[in-house]
């Protein structure tokens, strides 16, 4: 930082913000300043209330006490309006955008200049232009939504903030959904936005990216702030213990396989969409008893549909087996329930649209799957009780918080939602292990957790696949590694023997001798990977 910026009065100053819902209280006298053109981290395990208090700050929520100051002086910011209206922008996690709608059009929305459009979209179009060149934020102004990755998504959310003359830009979790190329150009486009002088608060779970993009960072425990740190002057295991309160593993501790019989035997798997595309194209491989594979690959690539052909509901054609047993893959006996029969437990990866109804209750979401097994019958009726303390008992193994087995499921955090899945899946002793995206936003203390029970089911001589698009996670777990792109099977590699950037490649769909290969060439294919687009 400059000595003009550490010098001038705090772009955000927050002096003890309080907010309870009902009995919890999320944010507790927090206190926080924000220097300008800086990139500012707040971390901190999920539930401790990182997104309630920038919810506050935008105008989502009303603080119960407290004083929000801009620029020196202190402001009201009764809604996101008024957030707007003092510099501050917001990208969500999950995009604010209408998907039959146009990139310029999304820019436009609620900020036109009048009740005519075209004015408004032609001025738009002219400021788009000079922010894409500004900032490195080239979009198709004309291309649907729908039509775009995630990736392009997250540029349009921050372009519409820009419109709105933001100066203050808030980025909750912006990498959750990015591919590795992806993320490393927006942390480009943080970097020229902090040259601008603009002001950016990150939050994120990620130590490796706080440490790589941010100036200061600050961290958040239960409710409370617990240190705010120069960032060159802390560690990721300084931070971790900060976020969890304990020294924290950031590394997967586990021994060599030993791999048995071959649980899971797949052999010219295939599988085309209703709209007539080929989404798996030939896959074979074998999982054997006491092993992790591990399944890299940009997100659409097939891994959804091979996770969805083994859990029972996508039909397939081929031929799979398990334990030496063929699979019906044609619809007529492929669903779920016989897939359970079979030994087979799923941890789809998207836990509240495939794992948990999100309205019903911990203790209804632990059984279901499994409310047929004898433990929760009684007579000719399912028996309650015995699955409330069933639950309870999986929340207390597990560490679900709070360990409420009448509390919805929406009532939890992403990590404890993410255990309860894992509790119901694990706990029913599976052959083979089907797990999608186990650590999807979910914090560092709840992430180590995770891993170690994936390594104890592994040790227990147990089947394990795995598909993650975070390559230090298929790097860290994976006894051996297969990629993916286009539907195909690029290749299979050691973990031992690897690298992200070999990896990388591979998912970007290239053979060549990596150091043959620029970083700029593989980003460049990376970003296409999954979209249909030819490089």
């Amino acid at each position: 930082m400059t000595d003009s910026t550490t010098t001038a009065a705090p772009a955000i100053e927050l002096r003890g913000i309080s907010k309870s819902f009902g009995p919890v209280q999320a944010n507790k006298d927090i206190s926080i300043r924000v220097m300008p053109g800086t990139i500012h981290g707040i971390i901190g395990e999920n539930g401790a209330g990182k997104s309630t208090l920038m919810s506050i700050l935008y105008g989502f929520y009303k603080a119960d006490a407290g004083e929000i100051h801009i620029a020196g002086k202190q402001v009201d910011i009764p809604d996101s309006q008024a957030a707007i209206a003092a510099g501050i922008g917001m990208v969500f996690q999950h995009f604010k955008l209408v998907e039959t709608f146009t990139v310029l059009e999304n820019i436009v929305l609620g900020a036109e200049d009048s009740g005519l459009l075209r004015p408004s979209l032609a001025r738009a179009r002219r400021e788009l232009r000079a922010l894409a060149e500004e900032y490195e934020l080239n979009v198709d102004a004309d291309a649907l939504v729908q039509d775009i990755g995630v990736g392009m998504q997250q540029r349009v959310e921050i372009l519409k903030a820009l419109y709105r003359k933001a100066d203050i830009l808030i980025l909750d979790e912006p990498t959750g959904v990015l591919t590795p190329a992806e993320a490393d150009h927006l942390f480009r486009i943080l970097e020229n936005l902090r040259r601008e002088g603009k002001t950016i608060i990150l939050i994120t779970h990620k130590l490796r990216e706080i440490m790589e993009i941010t100036d200061t960072v600050s961290v958040m425990r239960r409710g409370e702030m617990t240190a705010t740190v120069k960032t060159a002057e802390t560690s990721p295991s300084e931070l971790a213990e900060l976020m969890v309160g304990r020294k924290v593993l950031l590394r997967v501790d586990k021994t060599p396989a030993q791999p048995g019989r071959v649980i899971l035997d797949v052999q010219m798997l295939n599988v085309t969409d209703t709209k007539g595309v080929h989404r798996l194209k030939d896959v074979s491989f074998q999982v054997r008893a006491g092993e992790i594979l591990g399944i890299a690959g940009v997100s659409g690539n097939g891994q959804s549909e091979l996770l969805e052909v083994l859990g029972g509901y996508q039909t397939a054609s081929g031929t799979v087996l398990m334990n030496g047993d063929p699979i019906d893959l044609t619809g007529t006996k492929s669903d779920g329930q016989s897939r359970r029969a079979r030994g087979i437990s799923h941890v789809p990866e998207d836990r509240q649209a495939e794992g948990l109804i999100m309205d019903y209750a911990a203790w209804e979401n632990v059984a279901f799957g499994y409310h047929h097994d004898a433990k929760y019958q009684s007579g000719i009726l399912m028996n309650n009780a015995a699955m409330l303390a069933d639950t309870e008992e999986k929340m207390q193994r597990f560490d679900v918080r709070p360990p409420d087995p009448k509390l919805a499921a929406k009532n939890f955090s992403g990590g404890n939602q993410q255990k309860i899945v894992l509790a119901r899946e694990i706990e029913q002793n599976p052959d083979l292990l089907l797990i999608g995206q186990p650590t999807r936003g979910v914090d560092i203390g709840a992430i180590e957790f995770i891993h170690k029970q994936i390594v104890a089911l592994r040790d227990q001589g147990k089947a394990i696949l795995l598909v993650s698009v975070e390559l230090e996670e298929i790097l860290g777990l994976s006894d051996r590694i297969i990629v993916m792109f286009d539907g195909r099977i690029m290749g299979e590699r050691d973990p031992a023997r690897t690298d992200e950037r070999e990896l990388g490649m591979l998912m970007a769909g290239m053979t060549s001798d990596p150091d043959k290969v620029s970083t700029a060439e593989i980003e460049e294919n990376l970003a296409h990977a999954g979209t249909g687009e030819k490089v």
